[in-house]
């Protein structure tokens, strides 16, 4: 399951781009070309004509083929990055990644590294998976994003990566919350109240918290653990009054005949808010 579409946004770096910043190759395997010797020129011009018509992945054989051929030019540097792009927009994010990757162990001083680290963290971005599945890729996204944001923190590439660094984490967070909740449902207590505490310590800032806070509380008067389900409940109650996840936890703890303590000294954690809308995509200089 895809979070968000970032195609619109890839599409709109071409268009502002230097001649790097456009073209694509197939949703899976790679177009493999007779070799015919090309000038450099008429390689490129031709793999760009591919691009402006959609044809991705021809238009990323034919870049791949600049390279192929023409090694030591500048144009080869160039279409390595258009090629890696390419395969982007076609949806082969492997070869993508792949490709960005080899541009970066070639030239990673490069003006346009910021670019490729980016390619690479949108095409794991695109593989988040639904949270009932593993979340490995959704792990790749998350330490992808963050190396873009902590190489190039002041481009607009990095400030795109923070805003999908709150929303893989947020995806993380319930993934964990899925498996917590089927532990529950087995009575695996003790096994629940580690998935919960992970959103908890390491998820905090993300949507799912209060629920975990709640689900916490559950666990804990499950395993006759009264003290410890206070504590949660009363931290449920000062940041997040009014829920219904701490309606409900009010209500588990009161069962219990037990008071539940709000400590006074605890400010409010805001949700992160979440936004969906593509932004549009910046561009390599």
């Amino acid at each position: 399951m895809r979070m968000l579409s970032t195609r619109s946004l890839a599409l709109a770096a071409v268009a502002i781009a230097l001649p790097l910043a456009g073209c694509a190759s197939g949703a899976g395997k790679r177009a493999d070309l007779p070799y015919v010797a090309r000038d450099v020129g008429t390689l490129y011009t031709t793999a760009k004509d591919r691009l402006d018509r959609g044809q991705y992945k021809l238009a990323a054989a034919l870049f791949d083929e600049v390279e192929r051929q023409h090694p030591y030019s500048v144009w080869a540097r160039r279409a390595q990055l258009m090629g890696a792009f390419a395969y982007y927009l076609d949806k082969n994010y492997t070869q993508s990644i792949q490709s960005a990757q080899r541009f970066l162990a070639v030239h990673p001083g490069n003006r346009d590294a910021p670019y490729a680290y980016y390619l690479i963290a949108l095409s794991y971005y695109e593989q988040v998976s639904d949270v009932t599945r593993d979340q490995k890729i959704t792990q790749q996204a998350l330490d992808s994003l963050g190396e873009l944001n902590r190489r190039y923190p002041n481009t607009r590439y990095a400030a795109d990566a923070r805003l999908k660094i709150d929303l893989v984490r947020d995806h993380l967070a319930g993934k964990e919350m899925e498996v917590g909740r089927y532990y529950q449902v087995r009575g695996q207590w003790l096994a629940s109240v580690i998935r919960f505490r992970t959103v908890i310590d390491q998820y905090q800032t993300t949507t799912h918290t209060p629920e975990a806070l709640m689900r916490l509380t559950e666990s804990y008067l499950a395993l006759g653990l009264k003290d410890e389900a206070k504590k949660a409940a009363a931290v449920l109650g000062a940041n997040y009054p009014g829920t219904e996840w701490y309606e409900r936890s009010y209500e588990l703890v009161q069962k219990h005949g037990e008071a539940v303590p709000v400590p006074a000294l605890l400010t409010p954690a805001a949700p992160p808010a979440r936004d969906e809308t593509p932004t549009s995509a910046p561009a390599t200089n």
